[in-house]
This record gives C-alpha cells, structure tokens and sequence, in this order.
C-alpha cells in the first residue's frame, strides 16, 4: 500500500508527470517535454484584502538553444464548480508544452487564485446563471469587468516576474489561453503589455454551461460588448480557434464576438476549426497539435517566430 501511495504521488508531482508523458511519448514517437520548475509569483490582494497570495506558477525551458528565450504565457480555463477548481494541477496541456518548447519558448503557467494549489478567493465568476433546463438567469447579474479586472491583475503579476528571469527574453512574449484564458489573454493584451508581441485565443469566453444549455451560452451579447470594448484598445496581432463543435459557446457567438473585436482595426484572424472528432471542441487547445499547429505556425511567421 505504501509503495503504490509512493507512485501515486510521484505521478502526480510535475516531474512525475512529465515523466508519464513522456514514456507515452517515446511509445508514439511525439516529441517529449521537459520536466516542470514550480514558482511562487506573489500577488496583492487576491485573497483579503491588501493581502500577498503567492501564485503557484509551473515554468518549462527549451531543451535546445541557449537562454533567453522568447516565452508563452499560458493561462488556464475554468472549471464550472468549486471542487473542480480546486483539483487543477497542470494548467497547460502536454500538447501545447511539447509544441512552444519544441519551438524554442519557455513556457510559463500559473495557476490563478481561486484554483489548485494557489488557493484563495475566486474572483472570476461572471454572474452567470442556468436554470435546471437551460433557462437563462437575469443579465442584470453579469459583471464580466469584476472578471476583466482580476485576470489582468494576476497575469500582469506573471508578466512582471518573467521579465526578471534571466533564462526570459523580456521584448520577446506571446500569450496564450484557453476558454477563460482565452478571454484572459484578450483582456490583458487590450491593457498594451510592454514586450508582448501577440496573443492566440482558445475558445475564449465566459460563463458558459454545457451540461444545462449545450451549445447555446446565455446571454452572448454580454460577452460581444467586452470583446468590442478590448479590440478599440488593442493594437498587437491575435488569433481566435474555435471548434465548430464547442459545446460552451456553439458555432454562432465566436463568429460576432470577433466581428465586434476585429472593428477595432488591430489585425487578427478568426478560425472556425472542424468539429473535434471525440465532440469535446470546447478542449481543441488540449488535442493534438495536428488539429491547431498549423494555424499556430502561420500566426508566429508573421509577428517574427
């Protein structure tokens, strides 16, 4: 019993599951990742107020080339129950760590307060609301800036501490983010981050339901008005990815939600990837690189990757 409780925990430690990763990758012939470094980047008044929560932050560097290198910040998405946020230990998937490292960027992830072993205060929550058959709550309650206001403190907190670091080149980040890190990721790239020279969204949004409304997201015009709000202020180059088959969001929102985005005139391209063979669209940034390494590649040919 206490061997297996031994095994248990190494798999569960990052370099555990590195180390899983990559014997299923030796086994398929995919690139392998590096091993996880963890960091604490403190943050003020994420817990009470004026209060310092140290940020839990796992951080992989290139195997190849010589620092610094360029560096993606990956921020993570949002489970719909407390216990379920509570569980996150790996805020980027083993695709993405193995596609940017085998590019040559160090990889940086925090885990936002509210989740995982950050713990604290959950500070993100729209106001959304679903009744037992989909029924949309009041639009009253949304309050997507309360959301906007605490994701751009916490990654502008990481941004901050990379730019420290001396294996990061400081002039040279990309951010990247799925579902509530996508929407993370627009919203800080809106605020202008110096050094940062693009973002990719993943299926971005908030307060989607797919167990109650599969789909179809309540109140989408809510979330339009945001994005409509960061493409007036942003200027760097973006790429949205959404599945046809995205069960929080469904097929129609994305499309005028970056339409309301792209008015602001900064350049970006919108794609409507194919439906994700197993239907879990929602999770394309999770899959395989084949299913977004192409588009990906493209988008970093022209900002200079």
């Amino acid at each position: 019993m206490r061997a297996m409780v031994l095994l248990l925990l190494t798999l569960l430690s990052p370099a555990g599951f590195a180390a899983g990763v990559n014997a299923s990758a030796a086994a398929t012939g995919q690139s392998a990742i590096p091993e996880a470094g963890k960091y604490p980047i403190p943050v003020t008044g994420a817990g009470q107020p004026d209060s310092i929560l140290n940020m839990v932050t796992l951080v992989y560097l290139p195997a190849q080339g010589q620092p610094p290198y360029p560096v993606l910040v990956f921020s993570h998405g949002r489970a719909g129950s407390q216990a379920e946020r509570l569980k996150l230990s790996y805020p980027v998937s083993k695709s993405q760590i193995a596609y940017w490292t085998g590019k040559g960027f160090a990889v940086v992830a925090p885990i936002r307060p509210g989740y995982g072993e950050t713990g604290g205060q959950d500070q993100e929550s729209s106001g959304q609301y679903y009744g037992t058959h989909g029924e949309c709550g009041d639009e009253k309650r949304l309050d997507y800036h309360a959301a906007e206001a605490q994701v751009v403190k916490v990654t502008q907190a990481a941004l901050d501490w990379v730019k420290t670091q001396p294996w990061a080149r400081p002039s040279s980040i990309v951010l990247a983010g799925q579902s509530m890190g996508g929407f993370t990721s627009a919203a800080v790239a809106a605020t202008r981050p110096e050094g940062v020279a693009g973002y990719i969204n993943f299926a971005g949004g908030s307060g989607g339901n797919p167990e109650r409304s599969p789909g179809r997201m309540c109140h989408p015009e809510a979330l339009q008005a945001m994005f409509a709000e960061w493409g007036k202020r942003t200027r760097m180059p973006s790429l949205w990815i959404y599945a046809e088959n995205d069960q929080y969001w469904g097929p129609e929102a994305p499309v005028a939600w970056h339409a309301a985005f792209s008015a602001g005139g900064s350049p970006t391209r919108l794609v409507h990837a194919p439906p994700v063979p197993d239907g879990d669209g929602h999770g394309l940034s999770r899959h395989a690189a084949r299913y977004w390494s192409g588009w990906l590649d493209e988008f970093l040919a022209t900002i200079g990757y």
